[in-house]
């Protein structure tokens, strides 16, 4: 039965690919550090978890068209997501660091902008904050990722329907830390409401015109939580997605374009976090389930594509063994960095007097070490030693990466399910490695095989018709 299943969804797939028509509705979906490897891996990890040998397919590699992108910016052999942002957006290589401008700092027209001019609703969304580098790539032009309040002031110009994230990093600050008036008013100057929360959406956009959802505690901007560090009532990215569907058919549905980062892929891997990477994906897959379910209403009208702005951190699937333990990854309970806090926790309440079994047994409840994981010598000596150095000694050097800071022994602790997992990373950092190029429905059949990464916004306003 199952197989027959799994054969009927093969054909509807596979038809899928030769839908006719202009692309009503369009889905661009991007996974932040998303190389081929952090999806083989999530499969292969989803396998082991369920006790077989290979992979186990996310739905959206299961899409009849499939391909890869170069990702190298107009200055630099490794991008930053600035720059493959606006190539992801406009289809023009730029220097590291550009927001939607070219390398002489011209203005750039993105692919949301072209979509609105030919009369779509438009919608940009993240897991991260609004002002980000990626989502800001889609509606901002400004000569650095970091002017995060002159971005914010680029939102109500673009005047696009519908944008969602945790919230905005510089409310009241520009880029050289002088005070402004609140980026807020101007929000609703330009008709927009703020709402806080998925709940709150709910009750509130049927009678919005235009709306920024954020995350409900919006106090922490940053980032929504990791799906690894989820409880009830924070936001997902399947819910921006499903929010973004509803707010952008209601009233009189002239199609839309949206874009839906899913931002904290690329900060899992910065932290070499593969157990949080992992979930990060599966996270992604199960909004782009939303925009599927969508899909098979309007197969005909709609193209979902899904790709990556570059590959973090360079992570192998191996370690020499021949040999993967990636079912060990599932007795980690939470991230590197909600791992730092309860180190941190621990710390505190023990007025920095804290014993080694407590530790032990901190790290065998969060992260599986020594109650389901087998902890070798070599691999306990490290954690005994960084624990010295800490909690005896006092001597602590913060593991530093590009979006945390974390309690040195917690790095240790992800080292070590790393290693038995024999998952490695090159870096802390990007990588020139391909990215994966996913596509179902309308115009599908453009996006297959090899291409550059400023090939794929070119695509997608041919498919949808954009002027």
């Amino acid at each position: 039965m199952k197989r027959t299943f799994n054969v009927l969804i093969f054909l509807l797939l596979a038809c899928a690919v030769f839908a006719q028509g202009k692309a009503k509705y369009v889905f661009y979906f991007i996974g932040d550090g998303m190389g081929v490897n952090q999806v083989n891996g999530t499969e292969m990890y989803l396998a082991e978890k369920n006790g077989k040998i290979g992979a186990e397919s996310l739905l959206f590699t299961q899409f009849p068209v499939a391909g890869v992108a170069t990702t190298f910016s107009g200055t630099n052999s490794v991008t930053d997501s600035s720059a493959a942002g606006t190539a992801l957006s406009t289809g023009v290589k730029t220097y590291n660091g550009a927001i939607g401008l070219d390398k002489d700092k011209k203005q750039l027209v993105t692919v949301a902008e072209r979509a609105k001019r030919s009369g779509k609703r438009v919608g940009v969304a993240t897991t991260v904050s609004i002002d980000h580098a990626t989502p800001a790539a889609f509606y901002a032009h400004q000569a650095s990722r970091k002017m995060y309040y002159e971005i914010a002031t680029d939102l109500p110009k673009a005047g696009f329907d519908f944008y969602a994230g945790s919230g905005f990093l510089s409310p009241d600050k520009t880029y050289d830390k002088k005070e402004a008036p609140s980026i807020y008013p101007l929000f609703e100057q330009a008709g927009y409401s703020l709402v806080k929360g998925y709940d709150a959406f709910k009750a509130e956009y049927p009678r919005a015109k235009k709306l920024i959802l954020v995350q409900k505690d919006n106090s922490i901007p940053d980032a929504v939580p990791y799906a690894i560090d989820s409880k009830q009532g924070d936001l997902t990215l399947a819910e921006i997605t499903d929010a973004a569907i509803s707010f952008l058919t209601k009233e009189k549905n002239k199609g839309f374009f949206v874009m839906l980062e899913g931002g904290k892929i690329d900060w899992a891997c910065h932290n070499n976090d593969a157990a949080t990477a992992f979930n990060e994906v599966i996270d992604f897959d199960n909004a782009i389930k939303v925009a599927y379910e969508f899909y098979k209403k309007h197969p005909k009208e709609t193209l979902i594509v899904i790709t990556a702005d570059h590959e973090t951190g360079g992570i192998g699937l191996g370690t020499g063994s021949m040999d993967l333990n990636l079912k060990a990854l599932q007795y980690q309970k939470i991230s590197q960095e909600y791992l730092s806090v309860a180190i941190n926790k621990l710390r505190k309440e023990k007025n920095h007097k804290v014993s080694w079994e407590e530790v032990k047994a901190l790290l065998a409840d969060k992260m599986g070490l020594w109650k389901e994981l087998p902890v070798s010598w070599e691999q306990e000596k490290k954690l005994r030693d960084e624990y010295e150095n800490s909690f005896v000694k006092n001597v602590q050097a913060f593991e530093k990466t590009e979006y945390a800071i974390s309690e040195p022994l917690a790095a240790r602790a992800k080292e070590v399910v790393n290693e038995i997992a024999h998952v490695a990373w090159a870096s802390g950092n990007h990588s020139a490695g391909y990215v994966p190029v996913f596509a179902i429905g309308a115009g599908a059949e453009l996006f297959n095989g090899k291409m550059d990464n400023i090939e794929i916004p070119k695509r997608i306003a041919k498919a949808g018709g954009y002027k």
